[in-house]
């Protein structure tokens, strides 16, 4: 379907996530929701992008009247991006919902709607009842289910007169790198998914025809773009090129348990004197529930909470330039393979995550010269093959200390609608 006339030709977006959501404590970045959208706004941004918890308000059944949200337990997770929750609150989920987009309506932005719900949104709530109400759901029902959900969604938005502030509607963040996939068997995941995701797609479509709807996916997934569904509206992607920050996770073993984590190399080139042992920084008790309801697991959250900034910032510098050419090269490569599907498909491209990687909360090289040349060159290529949207950065939204580099974040988003 076309573009909808009433939205902008440019998409700047602002990565919300579920921290609209999970950080309105005293104090908090999403406190005040008019203020965050008037910062926003400030910073060149039309449109956040958000998980609006579509299966936890409208499929899972339970009173969401009194959501109670919080830190994952202790300091876990304290120094950790996107996990560092400081204030336990209780809210009216749906009420929060119409809020937020009474907001964007005053403020002139847009919404694009998605779910993170099966990686890690259920994990910060007070208790496991979301999360146990998502796993109940059969493995290859979940997207005809998040399709059923963001339907009702939809039309409860229109019942509220706001349905014109949404972008459109991602069925799940990066269906590839959650549960979705305990759908499917092998390697191959982009393509044993499709059929599932086409069949939720039309029956979304089938509600509500004149609201674009899609999919996202991890990086551009070269090689199998042929399994991204015929019948999206939308070509969504997420090139993180990682690189050296690769190198990293990989020499470290940060996502694979299955090789023994380097507690001593760690040490030496990453941690802070006083971090504990691995096995000590866990959740337990009544809070255990959470490590299952997070993707993002145990070695990485520790490395991340304890880590000295300076020197996983120093371990990527002084390892970069090796990765340099190749960097820039898989960034290329990626955006022109993305363009070249949405061309194909004539539908309009959007990067809605990106672009080195997922690094601690206070560790700089995102924003730093070299991050923030990333993020310019992906962007300024995004405007040359007339992206629909973009983000400065994944890094560049109020619950980051990025938020603060005004300067950047107006420069980028004024190159990137000045375009045309």
């Amino acid at each position: 379907m076309p573009v909808p006339d009433h939205l902008p030709s440019s998409l700047t977006i602002s990565l919300w996530d579920f921290t609209w959501y999970t950080r309105t404590g005293p104090g908090e970045p999403f406190e005040n929701l008019d203020r965050a959208f008037a910062e926003a706004v400030t910073r060149g941004y039309n449109t956040v992008r958000i998980c609006a918890m579509p299966y936890l308000l409208f499929g899972s059944g339970l009173d969401t009247s009194a959501l109670t949200l919080g830190p994952l337990g202790g300091e876990y997770g304290q120094q950790t991006r996107w996990y560092d929750v400081k204030a336990t609150t209780t809210l009216d989920a749906r009420a929060h919902l119409l809020a937020l987009f009474e907001a964007a309506r005053r403020h002139d932005c847009y919404v694009i709607v998605s779910s993170w719900e099966y990686q890690q949104s259920a994990s910060f709530a007070r208790d496991r009842a979301w999360h146990d109400a998502l796993r109940a759901v059969d493995p290859a029902q979940r997207p005809e289910a998040l399709a059923l959900a963001h339907a009702e969604l939809v039309s409860f938005l229109d019942r509220h007169g706001l349905a014109d502030r949404i972008a459109f509607v991602e069925l799940h963040n990066e269906v590839q790198a959650g549960r979705l996939t305990e759908a499917v068997e092998g390697p191959d995941t982009v393509v044993a998914l499709r059929p599932l995701l086409e069949n939720a797609i039309e029956t979304f479509k089938a509600r509500h025809p004149r609201i674009p709807v899609t999919v996202n996916y991890a990086g551009v997934p070269v090689g199998q773009l042929r399994g991204v569904p015929e019948n999206v509206d939308v070509a969504v992607f997420h090139p993180y090129v990682y690189g050296v920050l690769g190198q990293l996770i990989e020499e470290f073993a940060l996502r694979d348990p299955s090789r023994p984590f380097p507690q001593e190399p760690a040490r030496a080139e990453l941690l802070r004197p006083d971090a504990p042992p691995l096995e000590e920084w866990t959740l337990t008790g009544d809070a255990a529930w959470r490590l299952d309801a997070t993707v993002v697991k145990q070695r990485e959250i520790y490395v991340h909470d304890w880590c000295d900034p300076q020197a996983w910032d120093r371990w990527l510098y002084e390892r970069y330039g090796e990765h340099r050419h190749a960097m820039d090269v898989k960034l290329d490569l990626w955006l022109a393979a993305a363009a070249d599907w949405a061309a194909a498909h004539q539908v309009p491209l959007v990067l809605g995550e990106g672009f080195v990687g997922y690094t601690p909360l206070h560790g700089t090289f995102e924003e730093g010269p070299v991050g923030a040349a990333i993020c310019e060159r992906a962007v300024r290529r995004a405007a040359e093959l007339a992206a629909w949207g973009t983000v400065v950065c994944s890094n560049a939204a109020p619950h980051h200390p990025m938020w603060a580099d005004l300067g950047l974040q107006r420069r980028l988003n004024t190159l990137f609608t000045k375009r045309r």
